[in-house]
């Protein structure tokens, strides 16, 4: 299962139980160097929610009891996944948390996902490691685009990455990344471009993987997106 891979397992986390003190709980904090870890039962099997090192220092600058349970300055609470969500559920859910908590089967604490570990898997889509220029491909969202756009690129470079995104509704409705793989030249680069603007793909940018250079940018208006590509 590919959440579970990228799932740092609470055995490996910091966590403060939730009978302890808020003096406690800034204890930890303070010396894993975290700004928000978990809080769990006596069992480590039940996620009670998040706890801030902000919140807490907010509490004590204005004169807040520190030996109220750190429950008290809970966060979080129903911010979970489970271990087998549907992908794009995580999008949803996790936003501009610095983790998420994840739930197994039985609805215990299994771990955390952290914001930077989904950030690195999306950027790894784009294999910039082994990849040399990744086309912006826009187009209309008709059926089939996606099976002619790599049809016409296949023919020259095999794919070494491939992120499908939805534009604003307003304008171009589909841009579609593609990353070719190390080796291509910038003939053959030229050589695709042609033949997918010859198919009415528009090609506004492409950007070189290995300079981290955007060598085309152009702009690109909705009328010159044809629907029968």
């Amino acid at each position: 299962m590919l959440l579970k891979s990228l799932v740092l397992k609470k055995e490996f986390l910091t966590t403060i139980n939730e009978k302890a003190t808020l003096e406690e709980a800034l204890t930890i904090l303070e010396e894993s160097g975290y700004r928000c870890v978990p809080i769990v039962d006596d069992s480590g099997k039940i996620f009670r929610g998040n706890i801030y090192k902000m919140h807490i220092y907010r509490h004590k600058s204005r004169g807040g009891d520190m030996t109220l349970p750190v429950t008290h300055l809970l966060k979080n609470a129903t911010k979970t996944i489970q271990v087998n969500s549907p992908f794009f559920q995580i999008f949803f859910n996790i936003k501009d948390l610095p983790y998420i908590a994840v739930l197994d089967e039985e609805n215990h604490f299994y771990g955390i996902l952290t914001h930077a570990k989904l950030l690195s898997m999306l950027s790894d889509a784009w294999n910039i490691h082994v990849g040399s220029y990744v086309l912006t491909i826009l187009s209309a969202g008709e059926q089939g685009e996606l099976a002619k756009m790599t049809k016409i690129v296949s023919k020259y470079s095999s794919i070494a990455g491939c992120v499908v995104l939805d534009a604003n509704k307003n304008d171009l409705i589909r841009r579609t990344l593609i990353t070719l793989p190390a080796g291509i030249t910038t003939e053959k680069l030229d050589i695709i471009i042609d033949k997918l603007e010859k198919k009415g793909f528009a090609v506004p940018s492409v950007e070189d993987l290995q300079t981290g250079q955007t060598i085309r940018d152009n702009e690109i208006s909705p009328d010159e997106i044809t629907e029968d590509n």
